[in-house]
C-alpha cells in the first residue's frame, strides 16, 4: 500500500497553460553558451539566480530567500537525498551546517557551495553504503532474535556514527528478507502435501528471500550510479528550492519538459513498442502494428535493450535504468535517428537504426462504456486527466473527446451517465472551462485571481448543453486541480450529484511553464535549458470559494481505502493557504428538483451501513500501522502481519461486490475492444472492461443514477 502511495504522491499533478517565457528570462540567459563549452558550474549558476528572480518577482505568493528559507533548503535537499536517512551520517550533517544560512546569498548570485559539498559526501557515502549492503546479504539472517525496525521514516534520525548506519542497513536488510521468507514458509506449508510440490528446507528458503532482496537493492544502487549524476542531483537541488514555494512550481531539465508535455498532449515521437523489466534487462513486450519498430521488421518481443544511442552521438548503456529512464532516452523529436544496441533472446547483439515517428497515447484519453441494470442501460465515461495538445491543430482535447463518447452514449439510449475522475489529477483549465460547458448553459466555471488581486472570470459562452440528463461525477482524494473546478461547477450549479471520499486534493493554484533558453524542437516543446513550472495564480468556485486545501466536498460521501493516509494539498507544509473571493453571477441548473433528496438517501443509507462503518475503522487502523516498530522476530512477524492481512482482506470483500455488474463495449467502439489489430491493447481493453464490472463505486454511482425521476429532466435545447 504504501509503494502505491508514494507512486500517486510522485506523480505530478498536470497543470494549465502553453508555454510562455518572461523577458527577464531571456535577459538572464542571453549570455549562455553551451556551445561554446560554458563550464557547469558557470551554467548553474546562472540557472539558480535567474530561478530565484524568478521565484521572488512572479510567483504568486513568493516567500522571501533569507536565511530561514536557507535553512528549509538545506534540510530538505538532504531528506530528498537520503529518504530512508541510511547514507548520510550525522556528523557529515553538522559538518554541513556551515551551509545552512548561505544557500539564500548562492541563489542571489553568489558563488554555489553547498550542493557541491553534498554531492561530494553523497557519492563517497553511496559506495560505503553499497560496501555495507554486500556485506550484510552475503551472511544468512536469524530471524528467532528478537530485534525490531521502525519503518516509518519520518521518525528516523540520521545514524550517529558507521556502527549505527551499518546497524540501520542490516535492520531494513533483515525486514525485506523476512518479509519474502514469510511468504515462501507461508507458500510451502499451504502446498506441500500437493503432488510434485517440492519442499525446501528453511536455510533454503531464507537463501531465496536474500537473493530476492539482494537483486532488488543491486539494481537499485545500480540505478543510482548510472542516472543519478551530478547534474541529476542539481536538478533535484533545484527542484528542492521551486518546492518550498509551493508543492506545484517545479524545474523541469529539458527532458523532463518534454516528457511532461508528452503526458500533457498524449503524444509522442518514439519507436511504437512498449517496454517492459525483468532481470534481464528492459525488454519489448509489445510491437505496435504500423509503427517503426513494427515497419523495421528487425525488433521483435523479448528482444532486451542494452544501450540506446542518439544518431551518431555515443550510445548510453542502459543496464541498471529503469524503463522510465530508457523511454526518455528512446523518445525524442520527429523524424530523428535513434539507434538501439539489442540483445537477442538466441544472445546475439545488433544495432538497429529507427526513426522516430508521431505516436498517440490514445489509452490514456476519454473512453466510455454501458452498464446493464435489467433493462436500463446507463453511461460510463472515464476521464484519466485533463489533457490538452495545444502545439498541433489536430492533437488531443479532452472536452471534445468526452462530447464524443456522450453523443455515443447518447445512441445507445442510456438513462444517465457517470463521469469517472477519480485520481485525475488534473490539467488544462481552459478543457476544463469547455467540458463543464457540456452539461451547464452558458456561464461562470471558475475564477482566477493573479498576485496583483486583478481577477477574472473564465465562463462557458456557447449557447446550450449537448447532455441533460442524470449525471454522477465520480472523485476521490487524488482529483485534484482541473478536476476539482469541473466538480465544484456541477455541485455548484446543482447540475449532478457528486460522489466520494470525504474530500478531493484540494489543490486550487494554476501554473504556467516559463522556459528557458533557445528551443530544441520546431515547437518550442523542449528547450535548450529546461523550464519552471510556476504558480502564477489561484482560482477559485463560481461561488467565491477555493478549492486550496479543503477540495470539493462530495454531496454523497463514499469512502476508500486511502482515506486516512496523509497525501492531499492540506497534508503538505509548503501548501499555499485557503481564502474566498465575491461570488459570481450565476444560476442554478433548472431541473435539479430531487437532487438533494437523492443524496440525503444515499448518505442515510452509507452511514447505516454496518460493512461500511466497519470498513473506515478497518483503515483507520492500518492508517496506524506504519508508526509503530515492526518486530523482526519470525514468529511475532508473522503474528503482526497475519493480523494485518486478515483485516485488509475482511475489508476489501466488506464493499466488494458480489457478483460483477454486466458491462459492456459501446456498439461504435466494438473494434476497438474486440478487432483491434493491436492485441495487446486489444487486450488491455477488454480488462478494463472487466475491472469497471467489479468496481464497487461504479455500481454505487449507477444506482444514483437510477434514482432520478424522468420528469425531473425534462428534455433541453440541445439534447
Amino acid at each position: 500500500m504504501r509503494n502505491i502511495m508514494t507512486y500517486l504522491r510522485q506523480n505530478k499533478w498536470k497543470v494549465f497553460t502553453t508555454v510562455v517565457l518572461l523577458g527577464v528570462v531571456l535577459i538572464a540567459f542571453k549570455t549562455f553558451d553551451k556551445q561554446n563549452g560554458e563550464l557547469p558550474e558557470v551554467r548553474h549558476r546562472k540557472l539558480l539566480s535567474t530561478i530565484g528572480h524568478l521565484l521572488e518577482t512572479e510567483h504568486y505568493s513568493p516567500r522571501k530567500i533569507d536565511d530561514e528559507f536557507s535553512r528549509d533548503v538545506f534540510n530538505g535537499f538532504l531528506k530528498t537525498l537520503d529518504p530512508e536517512k541510511n547514507i548520510f551520517l550525522n556528523t557529515d550533517i553538522q559538518a554541513l551546517q556551515i551551509y545552512q544560512n548561505k544557500i539564500d546569498e548562492e541563489i542571489h548570485g553568489a558563488d554555489i557551495l553547498f550542493e557541491p559539498a553534498v554531492s561530494a559526501i553523497y557519492e563517497k557515502r553511496l559506495v560505503e553504503a553499497r560496501k555495507i549492503f554486500e556485506t550484510i546479504i552475503q551472511t544468512p539472517f536469524d530471524f528467532n532474535i528478537d530485534d525490531s525496525v521502525l519503518l516509518d521514516i519520518e521518525n528516523k534520525k540520521a545514524p550517529i556514527n558507521e556502527e549505527d548506519r551499518y546497524k540501520n542497513w542490516y535492520q531494513i536488510l533483515k525486514y525485506k528478507s523476512l518479509d519474502r521468507y514469510a511468504n515462501l514458509v507461508e507458500d510451502r506449508e499451504r502446498n506441500k502435501t500437493k503432488e510434485k510440490f517440492v519442499v525446501k528446507a528453511d536455510s533454503t528458503l531464507e537463501r531465496e528471500a536474500r537473493g530476492t532482496v539482494k537483486k532488488e537493492y543491486a539494481k537499485r544502487f545500480e540505478r543510482l550510479e548510472k542516472t543519478f549524476d551530478k547534474e541529476k542531483r542539481f536538478e533535484t537541488f533545484l527542484n528542492t528550492i521551486t518546492g518550498l514555494m509551493d508543492p506545484h512550481t517545479d524545474y523541469f531539465a529539458p527532458v523532463e519538459k518534454r516528457s511532461f508535455t508528452e503526458q500533457m498532449s498524449g503524444t509522442f515521437y518514439g519507436i511504437g513498442a512498449q517496454l517492459t523489466q525483468d532481470d534481464n534487462g528492459i525488454k519489448i513486450a509489445s510491437i505496435q502494428p504500423g509503427g517503426a519498430a513494427w515497419k523495421s521488421g528487425q525488433l521483435v518481443v523479448n528482444d532486451v535493450i542494452t544501450k540506446v544511442g542518439q544518431g551518431s552521438e555515443e550510445p548510453v548503456d542502459v543496464t541498471g535504468y529503469e524503463t522510465t529512464d530508457a523511454v526518455k532516452l528512446i523518445r525524442g523529436n520527429l523524424g530523428s535517428e535513434v539507434r538501439l544496441t539489442i540483445r537477442k533472446p538466441d544472445g546475439s547483439t545488433k544495432v538497429v537504426s529507427l526513426k522516430r515517428e508521431k505516436i498517440i497515447l490514445d489509452e490514456g484519453f476519454a473512453r466510455s462504456a454501458i452498464i446493464q441494470k435489467g433493462n436500463d442501460k446507463y453511461g460510463y465515461i472515464l476521464l484519466p486527466d485533463f489533457y490538452a495538445d495545444f502545439d498541433r491543430e489536430e492533437g488531443a482535447r479532452c472536452a471534445r473527446d468526452v462530447a464524443k463518447e456522450i453523443e455515443k452514449l447518447k445512441a445507445e439510449k442510456v438513462k444517465g451517465i457517470a463521469i469517472d475522475i477519480r485520481y485525475n489529477g488534473g490539467g488544462s483549465l481552459y478543457e476544463v472551462v469547455q467540458m463543464a460547458g457540456l452539461f451547464i448553459d452558458q456561464g461562470p466555471i471558475v475564477q482566477i485571481r493573479n498576485k496583483e488581486g486583478r481577477s477574472q472570470i473564465l465562463a462557458d459562452e456557447v449557447p446550450g448543453t449537448i447532455y441533460n440528463g442524470p449525471l454522477v461525477v465520480m472523485v476521490n482524494e487524488f482529483s485534484a486541480s482541473a478536476s476539482e473546478i469541473f466538480a465544484g461547477a456541477i455541485q455548484d450549479y446543482k447540475r449532478g450529484i457528486i460522489m466520494g471520499s470525504t474530500s478531493t486534493y484540494g489543490k486550487g493554484t494554476v501554473q504556467r511553464n516559463v522556459a528557458f533558453g533557445k528551443p530544441l524542437d520546431d515547437m518550442g516543446i523542449q528547450t535548450e535549458y529546461g523550464a519552471v513550472k510556476l504558480t502564477f495564480q489561484k482560482f477559485y468556485r463560481v461561488t467565491g470559494s477555493s478549492t486550496q486545501k479543503k477540495g470539493v466536498v462530495p454531496d454523497v460521501i463514499f469512502p476508500d481505502e486511502y482515506e486516512f493516509l496523509k497525501y492531499r494539498e492540506k497534508d503538505n507544509a509548503s501548501a499555499l493557504p485557503w481564502d474566498e473571493m465575491e461570488r459570481a453571477k450565476f444560476q442554478v441548473w433548472p431541473n435539479n428538483a430531487g437532487i438533494a433528496a437523492i443524496a440525503a438517501k444515499a448518505n442515510e443509507k452509507i452511514a447505516n451501513d454496518t460493512a461500511i462503518t466497519e470498513f473506515k475503522k478497518t483503515l483507520q487502523w492500518v492508517s496506524t500501522q506504519m508508526d509503530r516498530p515492526v518486530s523482526l522476530k519470525l514468529d511475532k512477524y508473522v503474528t503482526y502481519r497475519k493480523e494485518l492481512m486478515v483485516n485488509m482482506r475482511i475489508n476489501d470483500n466488506r464493499i466488494k461486490l458480489k457478483d460483477s455488474m454486466q458491462v459492456t463495449s459501446l456498439k461504435a467502439d466494438y473494434n476497438k475492444f474486440y478487432n483491434n489489430p493491436d492485441k495487446t491493447k486489444q487486450d488491455r481493453y477488454q480488462a478494463w472492461l472487466k475491472m469497471v464490472a467489479k468496481d464497487a463505486q461504479v455500481n454505487e454511482a449507477s444506482k444514483l443514477l437510477a434514482e432520478f425521476l424522468p420528469q425531473n429532466w425534462v428534455a433541453k435545447k440541445g439534447n
